[in-house]
This record gives C-alpha cells, sequence and structure tokens, in this order.
C-alpha cells in the first residue's frame, strides 16, 4: 500500500469566541460577560431572520476540534485522527494543522463546504494565532493555480461545491443527505447544532467523536465522487469502502462514537436495470 497522503479529507468543529463577539457587537455593555453576549447575538440573528436561524458567523469562531482522513493516491484510507485531543487547544490545533499539511506535501484538502466555513475558520486562525503558511496563501503566478482559488481543486476539492454545480443549485439536506446515498451512517445523535452547547457542558471528547464521523462521511462521498469522475468503477468503489470499513473497526476499540457508526455503515451498491430503487 502506498502510504503517502495524497488528499486530506477533513472536518472542522468549532464554537464562537464570547469575548470577541462582546468587544466587537456590544462593546458599549461591558457588564456582559462572554457567555452572555453570545446569547444576545444569537437571539438578535435569530429576530433578524424571523426565526430561521440563530448562527453565528465564522468570523467569530475558533476551531475545537478538526478529524483527518489521510487518504494515498489510490484512495485507500490510510488513517484517521484529530488534533490535540484532550486539550483541544485552537492555537494548537491550527499551527498542527498548517504544519501538518505542509509537511506531508501539500496534499489535495477535501472538504464539504470547506470552502465556505471550514477553510476561512482555519485562515483566520492563522491570523489571529500568527501562523505562517506562504505555501497555502501563495498570491503569486496564475490565479487559477494559486491554492485558495475557488477553482483549483488540486488544492482544495470542496464536495459541495461538486455536487452542486458551484452553488448553482442548492444543496438541501448536506452531508447528511449525500452520505446516506453512499453507504455512509450520517448525523446520528450529535449534530453541529449542538458543539457550542457541548463545549460550554466540557464535553469535549463528544465534539471530537463527531467530527470524526462527519470526516468518514465525506470520505465515503469522495469515493462516489471518483466513480462519478471515472477514475474508480463501482467494484472498486465497494473494495475500498470495504477496505475502511475494517480500518475503522480496528480504531473503534477504543471509541464508542465509532462503533456506532460501523452499526449505521450501509453499503451502497450500484443497481442494475431490473432493480426497484424504490424498494430495495
Amino acid at each position: 500500500m502506498n502510504d503517502k497522503p495524497a488528499f486530506l479529507v477533513l472536518d472542522l468543529e468549532s464554537v464562537v469566541d464570547g469575548r470577541l463577539v462582546q468587544q466587537v457587537r456590544f462593546a458599549d455593555r461591558p457588564q456582559l460577560s462572554p457567555a452572555e453576549a453570545v446569547a444576545a447575538y444569537r437571539t438578535q440573528l435569530s429576530e433578524q431572520t424571523s426565526g430561521k436561524s440563530d448562527f453565528v458567523p465564522g468570523t467569530f469562531h475558533m476551531p475545537v476540534s478538526v478529524a483527518i482522513a489521510k487518504v494515498n493516491a489510490d484512495f485507500e484510507l490510510l488513517d484517521l485522527t484529530t488534533i490535540d485531543r484532550p486539550k483541544f487547544r485552537p492555537q494548537v490545533i491550527a499551527r498542527k494543522f498548517w504544519k501538518g499539511w505542509v509537511a506531508h506535501g501539500q496534499p489535495t484538502l477535501v472538504t464539504f463546504n470547506g470552502r465556505g466555513f471550514d477553510l476561512p475558520v482555519l485562515e483566520l486562525a492563522a491570523l489571529r494565532f500568527g501562523i505562517s503558511v506562504p505555501q497555502w496563501f501563495n498570491a503569486s503566478g496564475s490565479q487559477y493555480q494559486q491554492p485558495r482559488n475557488r477553482f483549483n481543486t488540486a488544492a482544495h476539492l470542496d464536495l459541495q461545491d461538486l455536487f452542486s454545480n458551484q452553488g448553482a443549485m442548492q444543496m438541501n439536506g448536506g452531508l447528511n443527505l449525500l452520505s446516506r446515498l453512499v453507504g455512509g451512517a450520517g448525523k446520528m445523535h450529535t449534530q453541529g447544532d449542538m458543539v457550542q452547547e457541548l463545549w460550554e457542558r466540557g464535553e469535549r471528547e463528544r465534539i471530537d467523536d463527531y467530527c470524526q464521523t462527519d470526516v468518514l462521511d465525506t470520505y465515503l462521498l469522495f469515493l462516489r465522487s471518483r466513480v462519478m469522475l471515472g477514475l474508480i468503477g463501482p467494484d472498486r468503489e465497494r473494495q475500498l469502502y470495504d477496505q475502511a470499513r475494517a480500518k475503522v473497526e480496528i480504531l473503534s476499540t477504543h471509541s464508542l462514537a465509532l462503533q456506532e457508526y460501523l452499526r449505521h455503515m450501509r453499503p451502497a451498491p450500484v443497481p442494475s436495470d431490473d432493480d426497484d430503487v424504490f424498494n430495495p
């Protein structure tokens, strides 16, 4: 097996920096604690959207979990890991992520909506913590070859961009829906809108576990995208799926979250012309 990662499939979980919210949004109310400032801002956002969303913009977030699936050029899952467990220090997470990307030879980053959230949060963490990443922020040469260019999929492949045709279609259902189409577990007991509360309750390992399961969903979706692009066939996809499952079984020995993920994994074979896809 080629043990050099050609792709880093990643997912990030973050929490709101309440002190920053207080300083930027409520400077005229210095009596507010960071938690109170976040609560007040979420109330404002909910009112502004008629109750549709109270999500605090990513500019106020700090990374508290980054999970990475290392994948080789043959699309085999090499490893699944997270950064800085059990301390979950944002500055260490950001520094180790960027340093690791460079050390591995700048493999292609693979995300789901990473262009809209994960990567900007990590970029702002580099700004906040003074992390030098000239290889990523390189703006010299042809624009289309610059790593941060939206259409440079050799540097960053955002699967949401791929499946939504660069945003032409709203990807309603998101990763949860698409992962279920290709045999992933999708969302289980923990979901993204729970992360802030889990962090405040000190359930940080649960956040990290959730991040790993999202990466597995993203990896399986990545495999199906390789079928669509004609880079592998359905038989090879199933082989890689089975290999990934075997890898996760080994890693799940000390992870209840991965054990649960395995229980929800269901191979998604490509149907024949005579199969009833409404009643599989």
